[in-house]
């Protein structure tokens, strides 16, 4: 019977893993030769990845802590949760935006100032509290840059409450912009988004061309009096750059899910512990989530969320299936055919895609695929992994 293998790198939903059959499956944290990781906030960078690793699942949207790249030479793909834990961020946002409306921040570190048994306590807060009158939310400009599944359900909610909502994302997808209100403005530009947004929200992805997106010349766009929220990635933002922007009074409030000592003592700086997806709902959507893609691939070859393979799906009409990852190079697939048809091997359904410099086929059989095939298909210049994938009924 085919038994896989699973380290969890961190603790995964139990709502996740407990569809892994415990017939076919063993799960632990000591496993020495995975056949996949499942793993959440670990830092994979430095780790020693070992051969028998054939996907790596993340439980959650972000893959910065997974070498994606090095995966990719191997031909190993790295699957991900987006959208799972979008309303649990959707609403964090919705609450930093309230608190950046109605000064909440500098308010609670007012309070917490206060001597409880002075005489005149009542007085002083009456005095004082005129300092953090606020704003309301109908009327006001929210500016979304990104407009994935989070940004969408925030542009969304903010509509709902009566604000004007402008949109920036020169990456959107066709499925995100039909998801997407039709009251939602599209901005031509980031600097068109700044300058005319009271409070700015950030939902990319970060990678080299978002890293410091919000700098000191973007910053010096900004409304004045805007406030701008990081719920994304920390280094989407140049945090220096907006300490000085808060001191200055460019901008009046920065709110953001990542401690910064930059930041550290503002006032009008309010962070959080990274509690985007820090609930219940969203650590048992993740899981469940990811844990249905990687049994899939692990199982059928099926891939699905993988942010460096190409989703591709095949229904299985025949036990015997080989899967392939190779470079997207001419003449792969009359290579891999040929290895097959000198094995004698007739082929009963194939699908191949690509995305990118990457490409991935999946291959049905009529008869039983053996190890000399497996070996000539891996001998092939650019196959980065082959693996002959039984199927459990059969097996």
């Amino acid at each position: 019977m085919v038994r896989y293998q699973i380290l969890a790198l961190n603790h995964i939903s139990s709502h996740g893993l407990h569809r892994l059959p415990a017939a076919r499956y063993t799960v632990g944290k000591s496993v020495v030769e995975p056949d996949a990781i499942l793993v959440r906030s670990f830092d994979m960078h430095a780790m020693t990845i070992p051969d028998s690793v054939r996907a790596i699942g993340r439980a959650g949207a972000g893959t910065n802590n997974i070498p994606v790249a090095r995966m990719s030479e191997r031909g190993v793909p790295v699957f991900n949760a987006p959208g799972a834990n979008a309303n649990a961020v959707k609403e964090l946002v919705l609450a930093a935006l309230l608190m950046a409306a109605r000064n909440i921040v500098p308010a609670l570190r007012f309070v917490g100032s206060l001597d409880a048994n002075a005489p005149d306590l009542a007085k002083h807060v009456e005095d004082a509290k005129k300092q953090f009158a606020g704003v309301e939310l109908p009327g006001r400009t929210l500016g979304v840059v990104g407009l994935g599944a989070i940004g969408g359900l925030v542009a969304d909610t903010a509509l709902k409450l009566g604000m004007k909502v402008i949109g920036f994302d020169p990456e959107i997808t066709v499925e995100a912009a039909w998801r997407l209100p039709s009251a939602v403005r599209k901005a031509q530009s980031l600097e068109e988004l700044l300058k005319q947004s009271d409070f700015v929200t950030l939902h990319l992805p970060l990678n080299e061309r978002t890293r410091h997106l919000i700098d000191a010349s973007r910053l010096a766009g900004m409304k004045p009096g805007a406030a701008l929220l990081n719920f994304a990635r920390d280094a989407i933002v140049d945090e220096a750059a907006v300490a000085a922007a808060l001191r200055a009074g460019t901008i009046k409030h920065f709110l953001c899910d990542f401690p910064s000592a930059a930041l550290a003592g503002l006032p009008n700086a309010g962070m959080l512990p990274h509690l985007g997806a820090s609930t219940a709902e969203a650590e048992e959507n993740c899981a469940t989530m990811v844990v249905d893609q990687v049994r899939e691939y692990l199982e059928n070859g099926t891939i699905a969320n993988a942010v460096n393979f190409p989703d591709v799906e095949m229904p299985r009409e025949s036990p015997f299936r080989v899967a392939i990852a190779n470079a997207n190079v001419p003449n792969m697939l009359g290579q891999i055919s040929t290895a097959m048809a000198r094995a004698g091997l007739n082929i009963h359904t194939m699908v191949n895609k690509s995305r990118g410099g990457m490409a991935y086929t999946l291959v049905d059989a009529d008869s039983a695929i053996d190890d000399g095939t497996i070996r000539a298909i891996a001998a092939i210049d650019g196959v980065l992994s082959v693996r002959a994938i039984p199927r459990l009924d059969d097996a």
